[in-house]
Parts: C-alpha cells; structure tokens; sequence
C-alpha cells in the first residue's frame, strides 16, 4: 500500500496531526495534542497509528521534566529531490557558506536547468 493510500485512510484529525508533525519537523506528545486542540488520550491514538501507519516515528524522552514522546516525520516521508540538480546535492547543504562564484554552485545551477 503506497503512502498516499494510507494517508487516504486517516481520520481529519489524524491528517491534521500528520501535517503538524511535517510541518514542525518534530513535536513532543504532549505539546501536539495541544496543538490539536484535542484530549491527551485521543492524541495518544492518533500518535499510535500514524506509527502504525509508519508515517512517523515516535521514542520516548523527557520534556519539561515529564516522560513524554517525541513525534518526526519518517526519513522515507521527506522529499530530497527538491536538493538535488540530476545528481548533485545543492551546496545549501551544510555549514559552510557557499560562493556564488564557485564552480560547483555554478554546476548545480547548470544541472538545474537542464531539468527543466
């Protein structure tokens, strides 16, 4: 079953936590149900089948000194081909900073065009 099947399957509610955890990056559990405007319990279900689902993934830490969970998009949910020029990663990527004059940031550029 592809992904987008399954996410056919979710509830308004869970499409809705689905979005805010891609759209956070990450959340801890008990901030999401905030977020949601929802009960701890019902967040609590809908955390367990989007890991179910494999949407997202969720491991135990400690937040504002209570055991909680925190929840991130699964790596398979996020879309690299918006870095890439064919086969070259965008020099964005990291921590240095990239000269517009080099030739590698020229080489991405090129592949870039020739994509489109």
């Amino acid at each position: 079953m592809s992904a987008s099947e399954i996410e056919d399957g979710l509830s308004d509610d869970e499409l809705r936590g689905l979005e805010l955890i891609r759209e956070t990056g990450g959340i801890h559990q008990s901030e999401f149900w905030k977020e949601l405007d929802i009960s701890s319990r019902k967040g609590s279900r809908i955390a367990e089948k989007l890991v179910d689902a494999e949407l997202i993934n969720r491991e135990d830490t400690v937040y504002n000194g209570h055991n909680t969970y925190y929840l991130e998009p699964t790596a398979k949910d996020l879309d690299f081909r918006l870095l890439m020029a064919g086969d070259l990663l965008s020099p964005f990527i990291g921590e240095e900073e990239v000269d517009p004059q080099s030739d590698s940031f020229s080489q991405w550029l090129m592949n870039l065009a020739y994509e489109e």
